[in-house]
């Protein structure tokens, strides 16, 4: 683990206002104890099982976010607990967020996956499919979920332009959503993008959340 490293990223991240999402898939509770012992308290996880045990074995204060894609028969073992959903791709997972959450009398803060990069492989959701959810009059009925914001991924390139391109489009995107949709709701400010090897980029267009893991508990 490379805590000068932690430290630096926060260092970066001060001046933007950002807050560090510390990606710890794969890495065990006794590393996420350590940063939690620094004050670290936001963690994110790519799946629903190893989220849930270490969400049994560490304080209980620990804000949980599920970055990695999510299935909507996996949302009932998060439901209780888990702080933000990155990964938000479908009206139908969202449905399910919204079900599972009113059983635990919640309100689950969740972020819409855009699909910024050329790249097939990455989830999230078209410019033209955002609107299609947002006006689908069942979303209005969504009472125990709330839309704080956005998340992207930018493609594994080392060509700096085109990743500023897309984290540009996604920033312009979230002000024109945040515009016709959520003037009148303040939660609706997050931006998650930006990981090791980009955030520098993704804090010039505005990134609220950075999802940092490598960087900080070493490579995979």
């Amino acid at each position: 683990m490379n805590l000068d490293r932690y430290h630096q990223i926060l260092a970066d991240l001060a001046p933007h206002h950002a807050r560090l999402v510390a990606v710890s898939k794969t890495k065990p509770a006794a590393d996420i104890q350590t940063l939690y012992d620094l004050g670290q308290r936001i963690f994110g996880e790519n799946k629903v099982q190893e989220m849930t045990s270490k969400y049994e074995a560490l304080p209980h204060d620990i804000q949980w976010h599920l970055i990695g894609h999510l299935q909507s028969n996996k949302v009932k073992y998060i439901a209780p607990y888990v702080s933000m959903i990155h990964s938000v791709d479908s009206l139908v997972l969202l449905s399910e967020i919204d079900r599972q959450a009113a059983k635990h009398d919640r309100i689950i803060p969740c972020l819409l996956q855009i699909h910024i990069s050329g790249e097939e492989t990455k989830f999230g959701l078209t410019e033209e499919e955002v609107f299609a959810l947002l006006n689908d009059p069942s979303f209005a009925q969504l009472k125990n979920i709330r839309i704080a914001g956005l998340m992207g991924m930018a493609s594994n390139t080392d060509n700096e332009q085109k990743i500023n391109t897309e984290f540009a489009s996604l920033k312009k995107l979230f002000d024109k959503l945040r515009e016709k949709y959520f003037a009148e709701q303040p939660s609706f400010c997050e931006l998650s993008m930006g990981m090791s090897s980009d955030y520098h980029i993704a804090l010039r267009h505005g990134a609220t959340l950075v999802r940092v893991g490598s960087d900080i508990f070493g490579s995979r």
